[in-house]
């Protein structure tokens, strides 16, 4: 059977725009003498719609589009995912599904059985499990069809839920020649490969080829990075799709399907995932061009790196501003970097606003030492310019802190917070560097001095990062064990080596910051638990101060 492997990226709610992608993807294998086409979960409206389901009107928009594609499928098996109403009993009224299309006839529709409500995933808000299962028959051969989770749980994947039923162990009994997974799966740092070794397991398991289609796009803080995925009956990976990029990925059953490798560097891999991520949300958010503030450490000049290659040298704005406490060499490190990237630099200095805003704020303070609060108010100079640039010009601001950065609260609410897009917020520090030394591999072009220096936040005289905060090692390790892989403070100390009082210290930080990163700008999430979407914490709490 000759199949097509659809891998689109759709956005998020354009239900005319989405239909035109999978009507012309239609068009083009029916050329080809396609006879089976397979969407990615949720095709027709994209993933994740949020509570854009609960207008009655966009569901109903929804069905009206599939009648449009219904005509098209003229020889063909067609499966493609929506949103579609439940006419059944249950506790939703509505189904995340495939509709099941054979030569312009609509046969059907699987609904997905397994909704995860973890993480950054929040289906059972919508969504009614699926009830049945069977085979769809077409050529002459019995077709499975599962979307997306349904096809984890069965490989072990699945941490934090127990689901009651297991849909591939329920088709065993069908007997299916091939099975096919409509996925919309988020990207994460070192998993890329995970998708295969899923589709392995449920290939074994039912004795038939597993063909996985992911969306691929960057839909507000998720990226969703391709890959779509068709193993043999032994589970063996016979062809991969693209990485971060649509893909039409064809595959003939009938021909002798050969061993393919997924080789992947994974500092490449992360930071193609952070160019995707910001190139599609300023294109999807109707942005053209950005600006960032570019201070000469080593987190702003990723950002600049990744930002050139996202929008394009010319369509990104460095803004260098100088306070009293800035160095010659960071100032320096910037220039040579933006002349580097080809980057355009401005450079707007702050100290005679700094100077008014203290003039301006004696008589209140009267008495009163310097301390962060004149740190922070050079921050806070430095975003309302930034702000006001975007205002002016229609940039998108990209926010440079890193992941250690806003667990601890080390950085500055309507400052260096501010900005329409956090890129390195869900980066380590200590993974800053790693890429750093990435895009430094052929040539330097971000200048070894900001890679060698302290860092700092340079807003008082000698100041360095490590005056507030312990090394970034520790600071990650903590940053890991606690908010990743959900370990006690004990637990930490005894795996990492780290003194307990450290760990309490900064555990304490984590939290105090909540209210900050609840004002943050949406992060791109490319770990397994990123701020702001998979992580739900109360701003106001007793539980964690008293641990």
């Amino acid at each position: 059977m000759k199949i097509l492997v659809a891998q689109l990226n759709p956005l998020i709610g354009d239900l005319t725009g989405n239909t035109e992608k999978i009507l012309k993807t239609l068009k083009d294998a029916k050329k080809q003498g396609i006879e089976l086409v397979l969407f990615p979960e949720l095709t027709i409206c994209g993933y994740p719609p949020e509570d854009l389901v609960f207008h009655e009107a966009f569901i109903q928009q929804m069905m009206q589009k599939l009648e449009e594609i219904i005509p098209e499928t003229e020889g063909m098996m067609v499966l493609v995912g929506l949103v579609r109403p439940n006419l059944y009993h249950g506790e939703k009224a509505l189904f995340n599904s495939a509709a099941v299309i054979q030569d312009r006839q609509l046969i059907g529709f699987q609904d997905k059985w397994l909704l995860p409500n973890y993480d950054v995933f929040n289906e059972r808000r919508y969504f009614e499990p699926g009830h049945f299962t069977r085979t769809w028959e077409w050529k002459g051969k019995r077709i499975g069809i599962v979307i997306c989770e349904d096809i984890w749980q069965h490989a072990g994947y699945v941490d934090f839920t127990r689901y009651e039923r297991d849909p591939i162990v329920a088709l065993i009994p069908y007997k299916p020649d091939l099975l096919l997974n409509l996925s919309a799966s988020p990207y994460q740092y070192q998993k890329p490969d995970v998708r295969v070794k899923v589709c392995a397991k449920a290939a074994r398991t039912l004795g038939c080829p597993v063909i996985l289609c992911c969306q691929v796009g960057a839909n507000g803080q998720l990226i969703f990075d391709g890959y779509s995925v068709y193993v043999n009956k032994d589970g063996e990976l016979c062809q991969l799709g693209k990485g971060f990029a649509e893909d039409a990925m064809k595959i003939d059953t009938k021909a002798t399907a050969c061993k393919a490798p997924f080789k992947y560097n994974v500092m490449e891999d992360l930071y193609r995932a952070l160019v995707f991520g910001v190139k599609d949300y300023a294109r999807k958010n109707g942005f053209t061009k950005a600006c960032l503030g570019l201070s000469g450490g080593i987190d702003s000049a990723l950002v600049a790196c990744i930002g050139a290659d996202a929008l394009g040298a010319e369509n990104l704005l460095g803004v260098r501003m100088p306070s009293e406490y800035s160095s010659k060499h960071s100032l320096e490190d910037a220039e040579v970097l933006a002349k580097k990237l080809g980057i355009p630099l401005q450079t707007i200095p702050i100290q005679d606003v700094f100077d008014h805003y203290k003039t301006l704020l004696s008589p209140s303070f009267k008495g009163k030492k310097e301390d962060v609060t004149e740190e922070n108010l050079q921050a806070r100079i430095r975003g309302n310019i930034l702000m006001a640039l975007s205002n002016k010009f229609g940039d998108l601001v990209l926010s440079t802190g890193n992941k250690s950065e806003v667990a601890l609260g080390y950085s500055t609410l309507y400052g260096d917070m501010c900005g329409g897009l956090g890129v390195l917020g869900d980066v380590m520090k200590t993974l800053v560097y790693e890429l750093a030394r990435w895009v430094n591999r052929n040539e330097e072009i971000i200048p070894q001095s900001t890679i060698d220096k302290p860092p700092s936040a340079e807003l008082r005289l000698n100041q360095k990062d490590l005056d507030s905060l312990p090394d970034y090692g520790i600071v990650d390790k903590v940053l890991e064990g606690y908010v990743e892989d959900y370990l006690t403070r004990e637990e930490i100390a005894e795996k990492y080596q780290i003194p307990i009082e450290k760990v309490h210290q900064l555990v304490h930080k984590i939290h105090l910051a909540e209210y900050k990163r609840r004002q943050g700008p949406p992060i791109l999430r490319v770990s397994k638990k990123v701020f702001g979407l998979g992580r739900h914490y109360p701003i106001v709490q007793g539980w964690a101060k008293r641990l």
